[in-house]
């Protein structure tokens, strides 16, 4: 399967903070069966909250998803800290080679509660945002074949990667607010956003048009809950993902998981539709898509937040998927 951004693709989200690797793989490839046609999962090296439980290593997973279904797969990352950029560029290049076409990447400027975990100081957004932009400029000197030496917010002696692709990732700016998606417009490939109200997900639209996005791609990772009752939904929801309700300020600034924790004990069930997309029926959530669909994204990468990936799996891929088809 070639890396195409013009067809619509409806994925499925592998959430290393929820499930063991060896479990994520075989539900990408039971989504894979169900009709799903491209994945994507985090990559982070702390759960949200303790109740999540895991934190797989996503760049050795990702070779054995590749491997293991015929999808394109992508990851969000935050080189600079906790990842050095010409390690990751090597990185992301053997995967671009061993599947050509298959491998998308999007960069964002990361969360405290992965990147502190190095010692350094955790900086201001404006000088992760800067820093972000040298590890994206050195990364992609690196695929052209150059040797990079560079002393910034980031510093690279004599650094050449020998076994390149023939085409680089295509490079997915990740942005939650209309700041950052006007900002990344400038420099990335495609735009990666999570689901939100109508209105707000057209007004980061027209800001990543504005800052130099207009005709790229544009992928939206949706946050959902599904179950037999909304109540069901929404308790499935609050167990798992309540941590993650806070705007991304909050969420970038918190150190640990069980700091998460705190802070989810003060959020009630009732207050989970806002950051997630809950309901019981599945025409519901075919409309909600449907109309991500019309606002122009080309990928929706599907999350459901609650525990019962194979019942969303089948559910979907019975009755969601192909009308959306």
């Amino acid at each position: 399967m070639t890396d195409d951004t013009t067809t619509p693709l409806i994925g499925y989200h592998a959430s290393h903070e929820q499930f063991p690797p060896a479990e994520l793989l075989r539900l990408v490839w039971h989504a894979e069966q169900a009709g799903f046609r491209g994945g994507m999962c985090s990559d982070h090296f702390h759960p949200f909250t303790p109740e999540q439980g895991q934190s797989g290593f996503a760049w050795a997973w990702l070779g054995a998803a590749l491997q293991a279904t015929g999808w394109t797969f992508g990851t969000v990352s935050a080189p600079g800290q906790r990842y050095h950029p010409a390690v990751l560029a090597q990185a992301a290049a053997t995967l671009a080679q061993m599947f050509p076409d298959r491998f998308w990447w999007a960069l964002g400027s990361g969360q405290q509660l992965n990147e502190h975990i190095t010692g350094q100081q955790w900086p201001v957004k404006a000088d992760r945002q800067a820093r972000l932009l040298e590890c994206v400029d050195v990364m992609r000197a690196l695929w052209r074949g150059e040797t990079v030496t560079h002393r910034g917010l980031v510093t690279v002696e004599d650094a050449c990667l020998y076994s390149r692709p023939e085409r680089p990732p295509l490079l997915v700016g990740a942005a939650l607010s209309e700041e950052t998606a006007r900002w990344v417009g400038g420099w990335a490939d495609a735009l990666i956003t999570v689901s939100a109200s109508p209105e707000q997900l057209q007004r980061i639209i027209r800001a990543f048009h504005e800052g130099g996005g207009e005709g790229k791609p544009l992928f939206l990772q949706v946050h959902l809950a599904y179950a037999p009752t909304d109540g069901a939904a929404r308790q499935a929801a609050h167990e798992q993902w309540r941590g993650n309700v806070f705007g991304n300020v909050v969420q970038a600034e918190v150190r640990t998981p069980q700091e998460f924790q705190t802070l989810g004990a003060k959020v009630a069930p009732g207050e989970m539709d806002a950051a997630v997309r809950i309901s019981s029926d599945l025409d519901q959530h075919l409309a909600w898509l449907e109309a991500d669909l019309a606002l122009g994204f080309s990928r929706l990468y599907l999350h459901e937040s609650g525990r019962e990936q194979a019942r969303f799996i089948d559910a979907f891929g019975e009755h969601v998927l192909p009308r959306l088809a």
